[in-house]
């Protein structure tokens, strides 16, 4: 296996401010939408995608991307299809593309199993927000790096600084910067408690770049998580706008990617 330098941490270096990553769940609207998604998001201008794994207890997801998942799970969607779908992806597709799931689907499929065909897919990092450190750094670390995977791990308000530092030593990718402790698209906004959050975080000049995410959905909460960190995630707002019944896809695509980037 040739190691490849990964794209993840190169994009941050070429383009380390206002990064616009998407989240988008695999087989939703409809079960062949996954691969147009993600060519329409790159010809969007969006630097980085986050694919969710569809699953029937997605415990830090929202209303919106539980309904998403269901309806994709309705649809047909699992690993094994996801990954038939990926198989050419890198033929059209030169943007970091990063899994975001639980770990009982992955387990289900075989860890190394998932791990090689992530590799051969050409996906670059993973988010596994109930995998905990402890297990991640004695039994998946070295797996995931023989596979070329950077793990991102997720941070909240009230994560402390020891463990921030703990994730920050044990991160090559970036740190998931959760914006509040509420699910996914709970809050609508930026409060004066999450800016102090957000300023206790930059002000301890971690070693990874950070994207903020929860709650960021237009251009005005975008541009404020950018100005405290390297850039934010949209999950549950693009969610909205692609299950809209009105439009085609990529029209609806385009049309949110160029509103998050019209300040």
């Amino acid at each position: 296996m040739i190691y490849q330098p990964n794209p993840i941490r190169q994009l941050f270096i070429e383009q380390p401010q206002n990064i616009l990553s998407v989240y988008f769940t695999a087989g939703y609207p409809s079960l062949q939408d996954t691969v147009s998604t993600i060519e329409t998001l790159q010809a969007a201008g969006v630097n980085l995608i986050e694919i969710g794994i569809p699953f029937s207890d997605p415990i830090a997801d929202g209303e919106t991307i539980q309904q998403s998942s269901q309806q994709a799970l309705q649809n047909g969607m699992n690993l094994t299809l996801l990954f038939e779908q990926l198989a050419n992806i890198r033929q059209t597709v030169h943007i970091p593309l990063i899994l975001m799931g639980y770990m009982n689907p992955i387990l289900q499929f075989g860890v190394e199993k998932f791990c090689k065909k992530c590799f051969e897919t050409g996906i670059n990092g993973l988010i596994i927000p109930d995998l905990p450190m402890a297990e991640y750094l004695q039994t998946y670390k070295s797996l995931f790096a023989q596979y070329q995977l950077e793990n991102i791990f997720l941070i909240t308000p009230q994560t402390e600084d020891e463990r921030i530092r703990l994730i920050d030593t044990n991160t090559q990718g970036f740190i998931y910067m959760v914006s509040s402790a509420s699910v996914t698209g709970a809050k609508q906004g930026i409060s004066n408690s999450q800016l102090t959050y957000f300023q206790r975080i930059k002000a301890m000049n971690l070693q990874n770049p950070l994207l903020i995410g929860f709650g960021i959905g237009n251009a005005s909460t975008f541009q404020t998580a950018c100005h405290y960190a390297n850039g934010a995630i949209i999950g549950s707002a693009f969610i909205k706008a692609v299950g809209a019944k009105e439009g085609k896809l990529e029209e609806k695509i385009k049309n949110f990617i160029t509103s998050i980037k019209a300040l």
